[in-house]
């Protein structure tokens, strides 16, 4: 058992100063409000509030940060460069990397992430003799780094999709492929869970994953990934591109997300990542079904994807949700509060969203797309997943702490407790400094 203490924290029900947060077997087992510190609790100053969850993560991009951008170019051309990187990748330096780009979240203020892992087999397209050992080098990673994760097990089947139908995969693309429906599910039962991580399924985009394969996925993760349990989570990448959004209705005759509707797959454990280019109709499937849409605007904008309607998912019923996927940035406030700035651009209004939206958009909401109902909030029961924010800080020396989302940054982030764990203490990481942890690792997989 442990306790931390702050001056301020953010509850369940508001903002409350003097609280003790008594840790029991991970989980917060007491909230005492207008307490004075005693001998034994460990002092975290500043704010208090929910970690961040980090609903979208692809950790082997973090590599190309700041080494795209000399020639411009789009997504496509992007993606070709992050094929690059695959070659250089087996279960030794995914853990580094992973292991790396999991601490530089941590120190920013996530305590949860989603990892969408499709980089299955060797770079030929043959199992591994382990045929799960590049997830089991992401889970081991993540428990080094103190992040609770979800792994997304991706399913990723065909090379692309063409007006003319679906292509086959490339040389690169092989590795991410285990060939079948059936050949992905058999290789997906055997993950087993641990205390921190939690198994979900993915379908990587209707571009990969043909028409008569997205039901069986769905109905698999509906069942619990074999194991007879609750529903598992089920994400996908949804109309990132303009080029899916024609190619699926010149081949399928309707949008992506209604295909996905007609298929059965749309429902209130799906997470649509990006949804960035959906009709009004799209727009109202996601919604009815109460879908998760999780937004990367620091990904999409780098990517030159487009801005997505959130405010219009969110009035439609859709529950938002914020992921860093390709690390461009690993900042949580950042993008959280990208979420109301890119509407005020396509509005010309503020206020589009509350900050207690923008606070649920961040830990409750993504928490639960990702399996972990009971995390993102500070409330007695739930998990002990929180961190403490500097407010002497240049950029927050100031501000109103309720507000604390539009101002600060992971260079406020002083304290991290996961679990109950302090991996970051002080603004130290438990593994040290990360900066090097990171050069290291990428210098194994790039020039």
């Amino acid at each position: 058992m442990t306790t931390y203490w702050g001056p301020r924290a953010l509850l369940h029900d508001g903002l409350r100063k003097r609280v003790r947060i008594r840790v029991v077997d991970g989980r917060i087992g007491e909230i005492a409000v207008g307490v004075d510190p005693d001998g034994d609790d460990v002092i975290l100053e500043g704010l208090v509030r929910p970690g961040f969850a980090n609903t979208h993560s692809h950790a082997f991009h973090r590599a190309l940060r700041g080494r795209t951008h000399a020639d411009g170019g789009n997504f496509w051309t992007w993606r070709e460069e992050m094929y690059a990187v695959t070659a250089a990748l087996d279960p030794l330096t995914y853990a580094a990397l992973a292991r790396a780009a999991f601490a530089e979240m941590v120190l920013a203020g996530y305590t949860v992430v989603g990892e969408f892992h499709y980089l299955h087999h060797d770079v030929d397209g043959q199992p591994y003799p382990e045929p799960n050992a590049m997830s089991h080098a992401l889970m081991t990673a993540a428990q080094d780094a103190g992040i609770r994760m979800t792994l997304l097990d991706t399913i990723y089947l065909s090379g692309g999709l063409f007006a003319t139908g679906h292509v086959p995969l490339d040389q690169t693309q092989v590795r991410f492929s285990d060939g079948s429906v059936a050949a992905w599910q058999e290789r997906v039962r055997l993950l087993e869970p641990a205390p921190t991580i939690r198994h979900g399924a993915a379908i990587h985009s209707i571009r990969a994953v043909p028409r008569e394969d997205l039901g069986q996925v769905a109905r698999f993760a509906a069942e619990g990934l074999g194991r007879g349990s609750g529903p598992a989570p089920l994400h996908l990448h949804l109309s990132e591109q303009p080029g899916e959004n024609v190619a699926c209705e010149q081949f399928y005759g309707m949008t992506p997300t209604s295909l996905l509707e007609t298929e059965g797959v749309l429902g209130p454990t799906v997470t649509a990542v990006h949804g960035t280019h959906l009709s009004n109709g799209d727009i109202e499937l996601l919604g009815g079904h109460e879908s998760f849409v999780c937004f990367c605007p620091t990904t999409e904008r780098d990517l030159a994807d487009g801005i997505g309607p959130a405010r219009a998912l969110a009035d439609a019923g859709s529950r938002l949700c914020i992921g860093s996927d390709q690390h461009a940035v690993v900042d949580p406030f950042i993008e959280v509060r990208a979420i109301e700035l890119h509407e005020r651009l396509n509005s010309l209004e503020r206020g589009r969203f509350s900050v207690g939206e923008l606070d649920r958009i961040g830990s409750p909401t993504g928490y639960a797309s990702l399996g972990w109902a009971e995390g993102g909030t500070l409330v007695e029961g739930g998990l002990a997943d929180f961190i403490a924010v500097r407010l002497d800080g240049p950029h927050v020396a100031g501000a109103d702490p309720a507000q604390i989302v539009f101002v600060a940054g992971g260079q406020d982030v002083s304290d991290v407790v996961v679990g109950g764990e302090h991996v970051v203490v002080d603004g130290e990481h438990r593994l040290g400094p990360v900066g090097p942890l990171l050069a290291a690792a990428i210098s194994q997989v790039v020039p």
